[in-house]
C-alpha cells in the first residue's frame, strides 16, 4: 500500500483536498514527438509529459473575464448538487458518509468547493484527488485505499464536465472491475454528452479553469503512470509546475466562488431536469462520427469536443482544424486567441458541431 507521504498537497489547503498521487520528476516530452508517440502506439500518453505552457498577458485577462462572468452560477450550480446530494442521503441512495473523490486534475477546483459546500451543510465528508487515466482505468492503489476507510456506497466521483464520454465510460469500467457495482456517481459541472449521473447542467458552457491548467488545479500536472517512476505499490504520478507558481490562482478561484455560495443555501435540491440523457449521448456520437468521417479521422481519440476541451487540445498537443460554432461567441475568445497565435484553422460552422460550441481536430502524425 502507497505511504502517505505520497499524498501531495500541491498549493490548496491540507483540509480541501488530499491528492492520492506520487510526486515524480520527468525529463519533458517536446509537443510533436509526444504526438507521434501517442499516435503509432510507441508510447501511451500516460508515460509522457511536455512543459505546461505559460499563458500570455492576454489569455490571463480573457481568463479573468470569463471568470467573473461564471462565478455566480458556478456557486449556484455547485449548491444545487450539494442539496441534490443532502436530498439522496435522505432517501437513502447515497451513504450518510461522502467520499468525494475528483479526477485529476479537471475535478479538483469543484471537488474542492463541493467539499466546503457539503461541510457547510453538515454532510460528513471527505475529499481525495484520484487518477484516472484513458485504457488503463483508475488508480487501482487509491481506490483500495480509499475503499479501505469509507463505504463505496458513499463515493462520488467529480469532474469538470464530459466531453465524448471517453472518461466516463473509462470510469465505469474501471469502478465496476474494482468494486463489483454497475453503477458509478459521476457529479460534473457541465454535461453536454450525458454522461453524468448529476450535473449542474447539460450546456457547454465555459466553465474558466477548463481553459487554464495547473495554475487554477493545485500546481500539479496531469497524473503520470510510468513504470520508471511509479512503482506496482505507488499511486499514479504527478509533476510539480514550478514555473508557474507565480501566477498560481488555485486557492483563489475557489475562495472567490465560497464567498458566493450562503446566498443559495437556502431552500431544497434543485430537482433533475427532464432530460433523456440516452438522447444527449446519442446526440453527442452522431455529431462526432460525423466530423470523423467528414475530415478523415479514423482515431476518436483525435477529436476533441467542447469548449474546455477544444481548448486544452490546442494547448497540448498538435491541433489541424478547431471547428466553432460562431466566431462572436464570447465564450470562444480564449480558444480563438489560440488559434490566431499559433495559426490554426478556423472553422466556423453550428451545424457540425451538435451540441458543442467548440471541436478541436489533431493532426495525424505520419
Amino acid at each position: 500500500m502507497p505511504q502517505s507521504d505520497q499524498m501531495i498537497i500541491g498549493s490548496y489547503n491540507a483540509e480541501d483536498v488530499t491528492f492520492l498521487l506520487k510526486r515524480v520528476r520527468m525529463a519533458p516530452t517536446d509537443i510533436s514527438t509526444k504526438e507521434r508517440n501517442i499516435q503509432s502506439g510507441a508510447v501511451h500518453y500516460s508515460e509522457m509529459i511536455s512543459e505546461e505552457r505559460r499563458p500570455d498577458a492576454r489569455y490571463l485577462k480573457i481568463f479573468e473575464k470569463a471568470r467573473q462572468k461564471s462565478e455566480d452560477r458556478i456557486a449556484r450550480e455547485i449548491s444545487g448538487l450539494a442539496r441534490r446530494i443532502v436530498t439522496r442521503i435522505g432517501n437513502g441512495s447515497l451513504d450518510r458518509h461522502i467520499t468525494l473523490c475528483s479526477l485529476v486534475r479537471a475535478g479538483v477546483p469543484y471537488g474542492v468547493l463541493l467539499q466546503r459546500e457539503l461541510s457547510a451543510l453538515g454532510v460528513d465528508s471527505q475529499h481525495f484527488g484520484v487518477s484516472i487515466i484513458r485504457d488503463r482505468g483508475l488508480d487501482r492503489n487509491a481506490i483500495d485505499f480509499i475503499l479501505g476507510k469509507h463505504p463505496a456506497g458513499g463515493v462520488i466521483f467529480v469532474d469538470g464536465w464530459t466531453g465524448k464520454g471517453a472518461i466516463s465510460t473509462e470510469l465505469t469500467k474501471s469502478w465496476q472491475e474494482i468494486t463489483g457495482r454497475p453503477h458509478v456517481e459521476l457529479a460534473v459541472l457541465a454535461d453536454p454528452s450525458g454522461f453524468a449521473s448529476m450535473a449542474g447542467s447539460h450546456e457547454d458552457w465555459l466553465i474558466p479553469s477548463g481553459i487554464l491548467g495547473a495554475n487554477v488545479s493545485g500546481l500539479i500536472s496531469r497524473s503520470i503512470l510510468n513504470r520508471q517512476v511509479i512503482g506496482p505499490d505507488d499511486f499514479h504520478g504527478s509533476v510539480p509546475v514550478d514555473h508557474l507558481a507565480d501566477i498560481d490562482i488555485s486557492l483563489d478561484f475557489v475562495d472567490r466562488i465560497t464567498q458566493r455560495m450562503p446566498q443559495y443555501r437556502g431552500g431544497n435540491a434543485i430537482a433533475d431536469p427532464a432530460i433523456d440523457l440516452a438522447q444527449l449521448r446519442a446526440c453527442a456520437r452522431t455529431c462526432i462520427n460525423i466530423v470523423a468521417e467528414m475530415f478523415d479521422i479514423d482515431d476518436l481519440n483525435r477529436v476533441k469536443p467542447g469548449i474546455a476541451e477544444a481548448t486544452r487540445a490546442v494547448l497540448r498537443r498538435r491541433p489541424k482544424k478547431v471547428i466553432i460554432r460562431s466566431l462572436e461567441d464570447p465564450d470562444l475568445a480564449a480558444l480563438i486567441h489560440l488559434c490566431q497565435l499559433d495559426h490554426i484553422e478556423l472553422l466556423e460552422n453550428a451545424t457540425l458541431t451538435g451540441p458543442y460550441r467548440a471541436i478541436t481536430l489533431i493532426e495525424k502524425m505520419s
